[in-house]
């Protein structure tokens, strides 16, 4: 019984001590109505004319120099470069919308075949020095190209498979 009584009288205490000097805290409050402004400013990052991600004559940063398309598709690479993009791209990039990634129909129309490749073969430098490359980054809000390893051969299939989108 007196261990009861005890209880009740730590916890009579503790509830005292908890619950004072609420009224104080009320009457320093301060509300503020109407009034939402930011304090912090966000810097605006200058994002580039669209004409100016359309540049053909940037080849990117890596180890493609010079690639000349041929005019006829190869079907065969075409197969590959589906299989290698599904499994590898496709997580990150949907073939026609965009999604973490830049959708990659109509890129033969923005980009030049060595700046795709160069932007499959070489991510991390090319966001880090391709004018075109950081612009895309800041688009897709800071989401870098992850580097999937591939060689000159599993790229270049990709890129075949990519001309064949419409």
């Amino acid at each position: 019984m007196r261990n009861l009584i005890k209880i009740i009288f730590l916890f009579g205490i503790s509830l005292l001590i908890s619950c004072g000097d609420k009224e104080d805290k009320k009457e320093n409050d301060e509300v503020q109505l109407g009034n939402y402004e930011k304090k912090d400013e966000v810097k605006q990052v200058e994002k580039m004319p669209e004409a100016d991600l359309i540049d053909m004559s940037n080849k990117g940063i890596g180890p493609v120099k010079n690639l000349e398309l041929p005019n006829e598709i190869d079907q065969g690479m075409v197969a590959k470069g589906k299989a290698g993009f599904d499994s590898k791209c496709l997580a990150c990039h949907k073939t026609h919308k965009k999604f973490i990634g830049p959708a990659p129909v109509g890129i033969l129309d923005r980009r030049s075949p060595e700046w795709i490749m160069n932007m499959i073969l070489n991510p991390g430098e090319m966001v880090q020095d391709d004018p075109i490359a950081k612009q895309l980054l800041i688009e897709h809000n800071g989401s870098p190209m992850a580097n999937q390893g591939l060689t000159e051969e599993e790229a270049r299939q990709i890129l075949e498979y990519f001309r064949t989108l419409k």
